[in-house]
Formats: C-alpha cells, sequence, structure tokens
C-alpha cells in the first residue's frame, strides 16, 4: 500500500490480494425493523464476526452481485444486512427517488444493527449514497455518543444535484458538506464521476470527513451488474466481496471514533423527476469557449482558433461509452452531408491512449473527422463536462451556440436546419 496526500485527504492506492477459498452457501434470513410508519425489510446474511456491514444497493435494485458480494463477506466473517429503500416506500427504482427516502430510514437500520452489540460499517453504490449519508447523520443527532459505527464504504457515489446542462457548474447535494465519515471511495476511472473527484472530496472535507480514494482501473459505473460488461468487468464484479473486505479491514484498522453530527447548512434543491431530453438545445452558458489545444491520434496539433469562419461541432466522448459508440455513424453522416461547407467535426476522446482510439476509429466506427486526445482530462475540466457523451456546437463567429449531453441521431432534418441556418449566417 502506497500512502500520498491531496489536500487533507489521504489517498490510497490499495493493493489487492484475493484468496480463493471453498465455502459452504450463506443463505438469507429476512428480518423486518420499524422506522416510523414503515417495515424496513432486510436480508440478513448472519456470520460470527464482530461487524456488521449495512448494503443499501444501487438505484437500479437489488442485482445478483449484490446477493454474492453478501454471501462471500459473511463468509469472511462479516454479517452483511441488504436492504432496499425503495421497495419499502414503494418508490420505483430512479436516482430521484433515492432523494426522496427520509433519513429516519437508514438511520433506523444504524441504530437495530448498533444494538446488536457489534460494530457497523455503512455502505452504498450509486445514489443510494445519499439515504446512507443522511441516515448516519440523523443517528449521529440522535446517539450523539455512541461510537457502533466505525466508517462508510461508497462505490462510484452520486453525490452532484444532478446532471447540468453543459457548460454549467455542477452543485453537490448538501449531505456531502453536512458528512463527517471515514470514508473509502471506490472510484471507477471509466466514469463521469472520477473526472469530478477535486469537488467531490472537496466537499466531504469541508464536513470534516477523512477520505481514502481507491481508483478502479478500466471500469464503469455499476460494472458488477452491467448487461455489457466488459471481461475486465466481469471479473471485477466478481471480486467486489474482496474489494469491500479490503476496505473494511481499512476502516477497522482507523479504530472507534465518536464524531458528532455536522450542521446541515442547506436544504437539497427539488430535482425534476425523469431523465432530461436528449435535444440539441440552445446553449446557456458564458458564449466564449475554453482554450482546446490538443494532439490528434497522430501526433499533430489541433488549435480550435484555427477553425474561425467555421461552423465546429466539439464532441467529448470514449470508445468505453455507448452512447458514444452509437451517435457516431450519424455524425460521420452529418460530415459528409456538409462537405464542402465551412463545417467541421472536432472530437475528443477522454483519456484513452492514441493506439487504442485509432484502432476503435477505423473497425468500429469509421469516422474521419478529426479525433484529439485529453489525455489528462484538462478538458473536459474546462468545459464542465459532467455525461458522455456531451456536444457544442461553435459558430462562425467562435460563440457557443448549442449544446446537449447523451447521445442522439446526428442525422436529423431539425439538427441539419440547425446547422444550416449557422452556416447562412
Amino acid at each position: 500500500m502506497t500512502q500520498g496526500h491531496l489536500h487533507k485527504f489521504r489517498i490510497v492506492y490499495l493493493t489487492l490480494c484475493a484468496t480463493l477459498f471453498w465455502h459452504a452457501p450463506v443463505f438469507a434470513e429476512q428480518h423486518s425493523i420499524k422506522a416510523g410508519d414503515t417495515d424496513i425489510g432486510v436480508q440478513v446474511y448472519p456470520a460470527k464476526g464482530k461487524l456488521i456491514l449495512l448494503w443499501q444497493p444501487h438505484e437500479a435494485g437489488i442485482q445478483s452481485g449484490d446477493q454474492h458480494l453478501a454471501e462471500e463477506l459473511a463468509a469472511r466473517g462479516i454479517e452483511v444486512w441488504i436492504l432496499d429503500l425503495l421497495e419499502d416506500y414503494f418508490l420505483p427504482n430512479t436516482a430521484n427517488n433515492m432523494d426522496r427516502l427520509p433519513p429516519e430510514a437508514f438511520a433506523a437500520v444504524i441504530a437495530a444493527a448498533a444494538g446488536t452489540g457489534k460494530y457497523v460499517i455503512a455502505a452504498s453504490s450509486g445514489r443510494g449514497a445519499i439515504p446512507v449519508l443522511r441516515g448516519i447523520r440523523q443517528w449521529q443527532l440522535t446517539q450523539p455518543t455512541e461510537t457502533a459505527l466505525l466508517g462508510t464504504v461508497l462505490v462510484s457515489p452520486k453525490l452532484f444535484t444532478e446532471t447540468p446542462d453543459p457548460g454549467m457548474a455542477g452543485q453537490l447535494m448538501p449531505i456531502a458538506s453536512a458528512t463527517n465519515q471515514t470514508i473509502v471511495l471506490l472510484q471507477p476511472d471509466k466514469s463521469p464521476w472520477y473526472w469530478k473527484l477535486d469537488q467531490t472530496l472537496a466537499g466531504l472535507q469541508q464536513g470534516g470527513s477523512d477520505v481514502y480514494l481507491w481508483p478502479l482501473q478500466n471500469a464503469r459505473d455499476r460494472f458488477y451488474f452491467r448487461p455489457d460488461a466488459s471481461e475486465r468487468e466481469k471479473q471485477m464484479g466478481d471480486r467486489l466481496a474482496t474489494y469491500l473486505h479490503t476496505a473494511i479491514r481499512l476502516l477497522q484498522n482507523q479504530g472507534v471514533q465518536r464524531r458528532q453530527a455536522v450542521a446541515l447548512t442547506q436544504t437539497a434543491p427539488v430535482v425534476p423527476e425523469g431523465k432530461k431530453e436528449h435535444v440539441l438545445a440552445k446553449y446557456k452558458g458564458d458564449p466564449q469557449p475554453p482554450p482546446l489545444r490538443l494532439p490528434d491520434v497522430h501526433g499533430a496539433m489541433i488549435d480550435l482558433n484555427d477553425f474561425k469562419g467555421y461552423v465546429v461541432l466539439v464532441n467529448f466522448w470514449a470508445t468505453w461509452c455507448p452512447p458514444c459508440v452509437h451517435e457516431m455513424p450519424s455524425m460521420q453522416r452529418l460530415a459528409e452531408h456538409f462537405k464542402g461547407k465551412r463545417f467541421t467535426i472536432l472530437g475528443v476522446n477522454m483519456a484513452e491512449d492514441a493506439g487504442s482510439v485509432t484502432e476503435f476509429v477505423r473497425q468500429r466506427v469509421r469516422v474521419t473527422f478529426p479525433i484529439v486526445l485529453d489525455k489528462d482530462g484538462q478538458a473536459l475540466k474546462a468545459w464542465r463536462v459532467f455525461a458522455f457523451p456531451t456536444s457544442y456546437v461553435i459558430d462562425k463567429r467562435g460563440q457557443i451556440r448549442y449544446a446537449l449531453f447523451g447521445g442522439i441521431d446526428w442525422d436529423t432534418a431539425d439538427v441539419k436546419h440547425k446547422l444550416s441556418t449557422l452556416l447562412a449566417e
């Protein structure tokens, strides 16, 4: 294990020693915990050890991967409680509904686990981090002298209020800066949230949390239950219990810390339900684009300033992003439609090597427009990209006029009309 420092955070690159062993299957017991007028159903995977892991799954609901990790951890002596708060409150499996769960729900589960006399670690994935962190704070308010909670493990947590419109600053949920836990954060590097770690860590630091960051290489969000998981992601999904076991040992080594609840100075914003419509819309931010000067796949420097007098579609993408890949053929058709016009597409690839990108472009999508390499993510940060793909349309004067995040069909009459109007200006 090597250790570095970033501000007040301990950034730890954890090494993994996976041990394969046979164990008898562990079967879940069904329990119920009262939280106000609501019964919280809990799948308990019993173990004789002195620790309970409380696992609130991803907003997609309980997956086979969740149950697999519970069985594995129970076999290693760590009792696991799996809960599904969305089901208990009769809410559909969406990220926004995670925000609607009352903090008393998870607080009641912590209290019940602490009542067994065992130590407790809270854990979650994705948007499930929100009710978990809120529940921890609520439990701290009601049990200020209790020391049963050792810390928290979060797998690629979604701590921002929502994916903002392109070019807009993202806002963290208020609970991020009202949390003061020891946290092990497992963050896949092929994720939009990986590039927002500076903001995430700063928010957690504000509340007084100690964070151990564990980057997971060559993995996407939901890697342990993606239907399109790569072979590496499938292998990592099989090892998720081992990752959590390593994180748990780290928290155990920190020992018991009594932490008082942090003041919550803001209320969470009301986020509209449902997904935002993916449509090429008028840009709402500063129309002056950030600098963009990057090498292409052959090493030649390409500068956005060289395209003054052109309408330019700047597209941030990655080979591991399915919507990016899906939309690229229509972007190629768009480029061919405006061939001979003062129009170009500039694809900005996110932190992948030139060889892999070149092979992918030739074999999979076969596009002919320029591809440049944002190797360290600095362009992504400057352009405030929160989702892949994200696209900006720049007019002939060099001003951003349209933008969107998400993949679309670029070979439509609406898109062609908007671009033709810009070309005619």
